[in-house]
């Protein structure tokens, strides 16, 4: 394992926050987190697998420590992310990289590989959504993301995130813990409120048609592998047995929990190793 470090990189008028494990000259592996979350929920795993890969976590553009959009209707958007992604590709020298995208991040990887940057991912791995999400699903999500909580402690934040994200299923205690720390900003009130811009959540409205994206997984070729929680509500079993007949016809390995695997335990990190092998 090695100690991470941590970039501050231009990309389209933004600053983005890229936490970076492994060698630069190792196998280059993207990993981008879900909607309301940030790169550091990748330490566990990225820094069991920067032995052989320079490791990059992004936090998206209105997430952690990236800059937040002026213009969110039209920035937090997918095809916006991906522009970005291809961006730090090219800041980075990546001519192909590994993908691992969890939720949002698998939205992003999916858009890469079917449009004109497609020859730039050598492998796709998708943590548990699909090119169509469930309406219910999304109404879940909006409603504790959309309206986030203050907290008077970093504590009080720490349970609230072991609650709501109960779901991501097991993970070490060390993962809430830091997950509490790298989630929470400090307010001019003295409170501290999650690390995100609440509208973030524009993506449901303003750019929804992005969310249903089933011609383009059919053109996918990017060797792919899919995650999928067995109680995941975002990737019900109908979603993913349609995945599995087109586009690439990835690959599936299914997890005791929900949306989305936190793959934060040491046989995460194996089983995400295996699955990157087995797509070169």
């Amino acid at each position: 394992m090695t100690a991470p470090r941590f970039a501050l990189v231009p990309v389209m008028d933004h600053e983005i926050h890229v936490t970076e494990w492994g060698a630069p000259e190792g196998r280059p592996l993207i990993m981008w987190h879900g909607l309301a979350r940030t790169g550091r929920d990748f330490d566990e795993v990225a820094a069991a697998l920067s032995d052989a890969y320079f490791v990059i976590c992004p936090d998206t553009i209105g997430r952690g420590l990236s800059s937040w959009s002026r213009n969110p209707e039209a920035e937090y958007a997918i095809e916006y992310y991906a522009g970005i992604a291809a961006d730090l590709m090219d800041h980075y020298g990546f001519d192909r990289a590994d993908w691992f995208g969890t939720s949002l991040g698998g939205l992003i990887g999916m858009r890469l590989a079917s449009g004109p940057q497609a020859d730039r991912l050598s492998a796709l791995v998708i943590n548990d959504i699909g090119p169509e999400i469930p309406a219910s699903a999304i109404d879940r999500i909006v409603t504790y993301v959309g309206d986030p909580p203050v907290f008077a402690t970093v504590s009080a934040a720490e349970a609230w995130l072991r609650a709501v994200y109960r779901p991501f299923g097991p993970a070490p205690e060390g993962y809430w813990r830091r997950m509490a720390r790298t989630s929470v900003r400090r307010l001019e009130t003295g409170g501290l409120a999650l690390h995100y811009d609440p509208r973030i959540t524009i993506q449901f409205t303003a750019s929804r048609h992005e969310l249903t994206s089933w011609d383009r997984f059919a053109r996918i070729a990017t060797p792919c592998h899919v995650i999928r929680g067995r109680t995941s509500d975002v990737l019900p079993r109908d979603t993913l047995d349609l995945m599995r007949q087109r586009g690439p016809r990835p690959g599936v390995t299914e997890l005791d929990c929900g949306h989305a695997p936190s793959l934060a335990r040491p046989d995460d990190a194996r089983l995400v190793r295996h699955i990157l092998q087995s797509l070169r």
